[in-house]
């Protein structure tokens, strides 16, 4: 017997999928029943358990949407597979949580669900930076215990940071976004580290510079970092934008915080483990002007020792993608993702997926990460 309850869409469906949370909006399930398929979803908000999704895999199962805090190895894709499983999809942009590799052995296309989540983390990443600057989470507890007593020319003092230095370590579609909304909305200067250089980026912001300059501004400007330890010890704020894998995991650690200024503000939005927790809780500990501000965390769901003590430190529940359009786009991606493969449609080419949002999306699964390595057919409109 199953240790939690799944709730079933379209049981005439003669395919059947596997979704292991609730996904907002109705219209991801509407695309799994349009590609004749039964769709199991677990009701419970507990995070399951590798067995538990295994009993529910059971014998017979076409494909599975699964989510970041599930480990989808090669155990469990092994299941998937024996049980005639086709095609797995994250409901998730990134997959550092998927053995891709082993998918790829078994014949398994894994799916994801770039672009809708840009814009709405970019601005998550610039509510934590201002949250940290100007304090507002010691203010509301402030105000909330009732300690407010009056104006005082002292009260909370924050970082202004117009004109200030932008550090942005990861300057792909969503570091990127962050950067244009920091320079474009509030002067500061960018400075990123990235593997290679954005020069859509530089060029974005150049122009915007000279705009200014046109007003008799002073312009901004954007460049790249020859290492991460320059950005640190030049930058007035560090976003992170990076995936994580090895070459990523405790990228910032105790020797790298060290080197920031004294009053940086650090903001994480990508992946947890690319900040040394424990480092960070010391660092903070010992540098009250130093702030911070998490959306992920090393051992989510739960914190490093002594992090939630912290008034330096904006904590909010990986909450970067939590907007009604994006959540409900990202289940239109992964559903799309699974009844594409399911149906046999070929695979969609380039990073603009809005098509997919539209009433008439193309016969393409959107997002295969996989696909180069499986030879799958590529989508020609």
């Amino acid at each position: 017997m199953r240790s939690k309850e799944w709730a079933v869409h379209n049981p005439g469906g003669s395919g059947r999928v596997l979704v292991t949370k609730e996904l907002p909006g109705g219209r991801w399930l509407e695309i799994l029943a349009g590609a004749d398929c039964s769709v199991e979803v677990c009701t419970s908000r507990e995070i399951l358990t590798t067995d538990e999704i295994k009993t529910a895999i059971g014998g017979r199962c076409d494909g599975c949407i699964g989510q970041l805090t599930e480990p989808w190895g090669k155990d469990l894709l092994g299941s998937l597979k024996a049980a005639g499983g086709k095609v797995y999809s994250n409901y998730a942009v990134g997959y550092n949580n998927v053995d891709v590799a082993s998918a790829t052995e078994m014949g398994i296309p894994v799916g994801n669900t770039p672009g809708v989540l840009t814009e709405t983390t970019a601005e998550m990443a610039v509510a934590l930076t201002f949250a940290a600057a100007r304090r507002l989470v010691e203010g509301d507890r402030f105000m909330r215990a009732g300690r407010y007593r009056g104006w005082l020319p002292s009260l909370f003092l924050g970082e202004r940071l117009r004109g200030k230095t932008l550090g942005v370590i990861g300057a792909g579609r969503i570091g990127s976004a962050y950067a244009r909304m920091m320079a474009e909305g509030h002067r500061m200067n960018v400075l990123y580290f990235s593997p290679h250089a954005n020069r859509a980026l530089e060029e974005r912001i150049a122009a915007y510079g000279e705009f200014l300059e046109s007003l008799g501004e002073r312009p901004v400007t954007c460049r790249r970092a020859e290492t991460v330890e320059a950005l640190l010890r030049e930058a007035d704020v560090v976003s992170l934008h990076t995936i994580l894998d090895d070459t990523t995991h405790h990228l910032i650690h105790a020797e790298r915080l060290a080197m920031m200024k004294e009053n940086a503000i650090l903001v994480n939005t990508c992946r947890g483990p690319v900040i040394d927790e424990a480092a960070l809780v010391a660092h903070c500990r010992e540098h009250p002007d130093f702030r911070a501000g998490l959306d992920v965390y090393e051992d989510e769901p739960a914190m490093k020792p002594g992090l939630s003590e912290l008034d330096n430190v904006v904590l909010v529940p990986h909450i970067g993608s939590a907007t009604v359009w994006t959540r409900e786009g990202m289940a239109v991606l992964a559903a799309s993702n699974v009844a594409g493969i399911l149906s046999g449609y070929p695979v969609w080419q380039g990073q603009d997926i809005s098509a997919f949002l539209e009433d008439d999306p193309p016969k393409a699964a959107p997002s295969i990460v996989n696909a180069k390595e499986l030879r799958l057919t590529e989508y020609k409109p």
